[in-house]
């Protein structure tokens, strides 16, 4: 037990890495030998808490404007690679962003057949960052870019998936939601 009801599995560990995001715009993509993945819509919310103080999480109100920058909607979602710096915050991620009503997350992961790779929502198909260390979120973004791209062998879920929901929030003192939906 860590503090209840987190226990020591339930929260990620730090791990030595490096990561690069390459943000370029359209008319350079002739340059690119990769199959490029668009970014179709962000948002973020940026609010200075103290956990006893939150009164909703940060992905409630990002999660629902979201959806108001794009023509995309939940049921459009192919997989999702949410943060779970703590293993509760995908729950928050799943109801913030109307992939089941709010308090229903808990429900809707029962089981663990609904997120599996070969699920309706595949969730961090990569194992998370309780799985594979802590990056700050930048692991989200490039699972949901290999995805897409049909690159991530084993790990491949289904089909064709053309659209990814990759949120990303870090710090010490404040939660950060950054919500990326990409396709192709």
């Amino acid at each position: 037990m860590i503090t209840t009801p987190l226990c020591l599995y339930d929260c990620d560990r730090f791990s030595d890495a490096s990561t690069v995001v390459i943000v370029s715009a359209g008319d350079a993509l002739d340059e690119v030998t990769a199959t490029p993945i668009r970014i179709a819509a962000m948002s973020g919310s940026v609010d200075r808490y103290s956990w006893d103080q939150v009164e909703e999480f940060a992905a409630y109100e990002t999660g629902a404007d979201l959806w108001t920058r794009t023509d995309y909607t939940a049921a459009d979602v192919d997989t999702v690679q949410f943060y779970d710096g703590f293993a509760f915050l995908p729950i928050t991620w799943l109801e913030g962003l109307g992939f089941c009503p709010k308090g229903e997350g808990g429900r809707f992961i029962e089981g663990g057949k609904r997120i599996a790779r070969d699920g309706e929502l595949p969730l961090n198909t990569f194992g998370g960052q309780l799985g594979a260390g802590r990056l700050h979120g930048f692991g989200f973004a490039h699972e949901a870019v290999t995805q897409l791209r049909g690159a991530a062998g084993e790990r491949q879920i289904g089909g064709d998936p053309k659209l990814a929901v990759a949120p990303r929030a870090a710090a010490r003192w404040r939660q950060r939601c950054c919500w990326r939906a990409i396709d192709l």
